[in-house]
């Protein structure tokens, strides 16, 4: 079984009731964050105050059903959302909510069943962590790379070096000064600008 990351999650759990709250903080593990709410509307205001990875819904609620909750959640946040509804409405709820993203759930269900969800939801964060973190690397590498090409180009124009002489007094920049190609570039439009 693999090992987990040293990831903190934020969960959280929005229930009227206290012992749901327990049942999902046993299944949660490591490095969590748990927040419970007993309302959609205290919800909602906890959803614009701060960012969940993972909200654990128990409908019904008594200002709602939650199941509104949890479509808005899952069109405004990144959150994994799961909604754990009665056996009687769980068939015309997962009709409703599959297509947003958002798992649902029977209550009751068959015993660890829940702990397998809310462990599939924090593995798939950690996915989209991991792919939010090669996205930034690659947008910094690609303004590096045009922050290079602009000093490149300014450096031909004013100092009428050829392209591998602008390239070259870059990189020598960059070695001297013990900064990266993108921040030598910077400091010598910062200079000819």
């Amino acid at each position: 079984m693999p090992q987990s990351k040293d990831i903190y999650h934020s969960v959280l759990i929005v229930s009227a009731s206290e012992s749901f709250d327990q049942l999902i903080k046993k299944s949660l593990t490591g490095f969590v964050t748990c927040e419970s709410k007993r309302s959609v509307a205290s919800a909602r205001m906890s959803l614009l105050e701060r960012y969940y990875d993972l909200i654990v819904i128990n409908s019904p609620l008594p200002d709602e059903t939650g199941e509104v909750f949890a479509i808005d959640a899952a069109e405004k946040s990144n959150a994994s959302v799961l909604i754990v509804v009665s056996q009687d409405i769980y068939e015309e709820t997962l009709q409703r909510v599959t297509d947003y993203g958002i798992i649902a759930m029977p209550k009751p269900s068959p015993k660890g069943r829940m702990d397998k969800i809310i462990r599939f939801l924090i593995a798939l964060q950690n996915k989209m962590r991991e792919q939010e973190r090669k996205l930034r690397a690659a947008e910094e590498k690609i303004e590096e790379l045009r922050m290079v090409d602009k000093a490149k180009f300014t450096l031909m124009e004013q100092k009428h070096m050829t392209e591998d002489e602008a390239h070259r007094y870059i990189g020598k920049q960059a070695m001297d000064n013990g900064v990266s190609r993108g921040r030598a570039a910077r400091m010598i439009l910062d200079e000819l600008e």
